[in-house]
């Protein structure tokens, strides 16, 4: 799996789904201030699934049928600290979740997707 994780997502987290062996770009570090549909634009190209405490991903894939990334993974809960949206993923996967052409919501205790 190859994620984009989008401005507003943690570097600690970022750092450590690295060290854990994923490949992740980061848009504070290549893009920083671009927009949301230029977000999934990179995304769509490069193949890659969005990382984001941004909710608005949601509206713009189904409200406004506009590109659709591979998958979008959104964080309703910040967690413990920085690494903790890692650490969630990095279990998820683990367990075997597919995120495969899904808008992933990621609460407290609970997830939710939908297929898209």
């Amino acid at each position: 799996m190859q994620f984009l994780a989008n401005e507003n997502f943690p570097f600690p987290s970022v750092s450590l789904l690295r060290q854990s062996g994923y490949t992740v770009e980061s848009i504070r570090e290549t893009q920083p201030g671009i927009t949301d549909n230029e977000v999934i634009e990179t995304a769509v190209t490069r193949s890659l699934i969005i990382l984001t405490f941004d909710k608005d991903y949601g509206e713009i894939i189904f409200k406004y049928n506009n590109q659709s990334p591979p998958a979008v993974i959104y964080f309703r809960d910040k967690g413990a600290g920085p690494v903790s949206a890692a650490m969630t993923l990095i279990e998820l996967i683990g367990k075997g979740i597919s995120f495969d052409r899904r808008f992933t919501v990621i609460d407290k205790n609970n997830i939710r997707q939908r297929k898209y």
